[in-house]
């Protein structure tokens, strides 16, 4: 029989809406006969959550390491030191640092294998900003541990659409410099594997949008879209890269255009991430792609003003996991498929 994947969950910060849409997503019934589930998190606090959303099936297998884990059961992972205090909906030190903790934690245990892929609920980048996670988000910390030297792409995407950014958490006076061609070639590169290996689509069709309004109606407004942008994707279609445009944002996305493609460049977070948390409403996933290992996200944040309220919709987390899941198996299926077949059979070849 195989073995079910593990799928390790970070808690977020406690004061927000982390622990109801982890267990309210864990709570469906059989949830556990199609993954194993793997907390890291506070035994208290995901108790206390339990009883406030009246979710009395939940039953966690609480464990010191990810070695004691079980499947056929809902395992928590005990963090270590002291544990926070609950406030809901405050930013509050603590709560930052054990949200720092479960991150560290479950980053470990997918790069020892404990784990097959990690779901990290929303952390308040104020609480948890520090010393020692002096990061602007989960994208950027992931790179630094996961990468092995590569930068994550930062993909948001739901059944229909999948965006990818190609400037992620800076200012917007800064995004002009990042604007190269080296930069964009990087990006739509990667984007294109991510969705042949990660996505499963053979050939894959992208659009990338403009800096500049109007896409910078032939220089009058900006030069980025007839200096860089175009040179670019010239050079991508030479190497058999489908990466078509620069299109305008606004009509891109009001007219539908972005149904013709399989992925859309974005030049920078709120570009992108604004028309896509529109259309997506509440089944977006944040997806960490480019990576050795697999994390996703809801593409929501800690919602601290209906923290702890029963408020709080369950199906970005539900779509994260699933997402996580489907992403490992198509992976799999991809390296396999993409083996040498030449090796492999000189490898099978019985011995003299």
């Amino acid at each position: 029989m195989e073995r079910k994947i593990k799928v390790g969950i970070t808690h977020g910060d406690i004061n927000g809406v982390g622990y109801e849409v982890i267990l309210k997503s864990l709570a469906e019934e059989g949830i556990t006969d199609l993954f194993t589930p793997v907390i890291f998190g506070v035994p208290e606090i995901a108790e206390a959550a339990k009883e406030k959303f009246s979710l009395s099936n939940i039953r966690f297998n609480i464990v010191k390491t990810p070695s004691e884990i079980k499947e056929g059961r809902i395992n928590l992972v005990e963090l270590a030191g002291p544990n926070p205090e609950l406030h809901p909906g405050e930013v509050r030190k603590d709560a930052g640092e054990s949200a720092a903790a479960a991150l560290e934690r479950g980053v470990e245990a997918l790069k020892a294998g404990e784990i097959d892929v990690l779901v990290t609920a929303p952390i308040s980048k104020e609480a948890i900003h520090s010393e020692s996670f002096n990061f602007p988000g989960h994208t950027e910390f992931l790179s630094n541990r996961l990468g092995d030297g590569k930068e994550a792409t930062m993909i948001l995407c739901n059944n229909d659409l999948r965006v990818a950014l190609l400037t992620k958490h800076i200012p917007i006076s800064s995004i002009p410099e990042y604007i190269t061609e080296e930069n964009l070639t990087e990006s739509i590169e990667k984007f294109n594997d991510t969705l042949k290996r990660d996505f499963g689509i053979v050939r894959p069709s992208i659009a990338v949008l403009s800096l500049n309004p109007h896409a910078g109606d032939g220089g009058i407004l900006g030069r980025e879209e007839e200096d860089v942008i175009k040179p670019a994707l010239t050079k991508l279609m030479q190497k058999g890269i489908i990466a078509l445009g620069p299109y305008p944002a606004d009509g891109f996305f009001g007219h539908g255009a972005y149904k013709k493609f399989d992925g859309v460049l974005a030049m920078y977070h709120d570009q992108g991430l604004a028309p896509f948390k529109t259309l997506a409403v509440d089944g977006g996933v944040n997806f960490s792609a480019s990576l050795p290992y697999i994390r996703t996200s809801p593409d929501h944040g800690t919602a601290f003003d209906i923290a702890w309220q029963d408020k709080a919709d369950p199906t970005s987390m539900r779509e994260a996991i699933y997402l996580a899941i489907d992403t490992f198996r198509r992976r799999k299926a991809y390296e396999k498929a993409s083996e040498n077949p030449l090796k492999k059979h000189v490898q099978e070849r019985p011995e003299h």
